[in-house]
């Protein structure tokens, strides 16, 4: 083992025996959830998240109570997600197995989701409930009356490409399902294609018609007067950029490097932008690990 695994391994060491000794021989609670038990008028049980100063004043006041109480479903919760985090953050070390690991059960574990949400909000109400309402209303959407409850035959066809689809997996005979998914490419590319022009492109021409002089409430306004000059000189400079039927030269030319400095201060703000949303992501994770995990801070003052 070289010497640089020796010190990463005795420093992971060291940070496991100090969560074992806080963890355990402490009395803060630290990686624990505590739920508050109540009864619905159905005699349901229900279990909702409290804090631990509500459990902390509940036992000071009761040390009996039951309302107030320890969970253990929810505190396996908190250490997991702790040790994916970690095992995820690992990685800027260097590639290893536990990342390997961590990153499969993320992936499988996600792909499992998404099935079952897709069989539960998209099979079963738009296919399964519309060929035959009545099987669906008799296990899965008791409320389903009216309209909804009268079959539709027309939907076996889309349930026939579906089971067109499923031919990709035979050694023989997988040309069939290129029949479905091109029609549901090519249903797609139009449903997006006018989506685009009406939400992107023709919005973003008639978000650029603005007057050069705003008057509000009858007096001139220097500052929406000077936005609008500078995003009609910006589309103006970005098109002239891209607008290859001239020479860029002259006032083409200096119009098409105004566009170029218009195109880069856009990149730059939206990948700032990008930066900043997963600076966010990071910054919740860590949150969590000082909060939820380790107890260190207290922002919502739960403890």
């Amino acid at each position: 083992m070289s010497r640089e695994s020796k010190i990463w391994t005795a420093v992971m060491l060291t940070g496991l025996l100090a969560l074992v000794v806080r963890a355990g021989f402490t009395t803060t609670g630290m990686g624990r959830a505590y739920v508050h038990v109540t009864q619905g008028p159905n005699g349901i049980v229900q279990e909702d998240e409290a804090t631990y100063r509500e459990y902390r004043q509940a036992v000071a006041a009761n040390p009996a109570q039951t309302e107030y109480r320890f969970n253990l479903p929810r505190t396996i919760g908190i250490w997991a997600a702790a040790f994916f985090t970690l095992a995820i953050f690992s990685f800027l070390f260097r590639d290893n197995p536990i990342y390997k690991v961590s990153e499969a059960v993320l992936i499988g574990v996600s792909a499992a989701y998404w099935i079952v949400v897709g069989f539960w909000d998209v099979l079963v109400p738009n296919l399964i409930g519309k060929i035959s309402p009545s099987m669906v209303q008799a296990w899965a959407i008791p409320g389903l009356s009216g309209a909804d409850a009268v079959p539709k035959y027309i939907y076996l066809v889309p349930l026939a490409l579906g089971v067109m689809l499923l031919t990709r997996l035979l050694p023989k005979g997988n040309w069939i399902s290129r029949w479905p998914l091109a029609f549901i490419i090519g249903a797609f590319a139009g449903i997006q294609m006018l989506g685009y022009m009406h939400g992107d492109f023709l919005a973003q021409i008639r978000n650029s018609i603005l007057p050069l002089v705003v008057v509000n409430a009858g007096a001139f306004d220097p500052w929406d007067s000077i936005r609008n000059t500078l995003i009609i000189v910006g589309v103006l400079c970005c098109l002239a950029y891209f607008f290859f039927s001239f020479e860029h030269t002259g006032v083409m030319g200096s119009a098409s490097r105004v566009g170029v400095w218009f195109l880069m201060i856009t990149f730059g703000a939206s990948f700032g932008y990008t930066v900043m949303g997963r600076i966010a992501l990071l910054a919740i994770r860590i949150e969590y690990l000082l909060d939820d995990w380790l107890w260190l801070i207290d922002p919502l003052q739960r403890r």
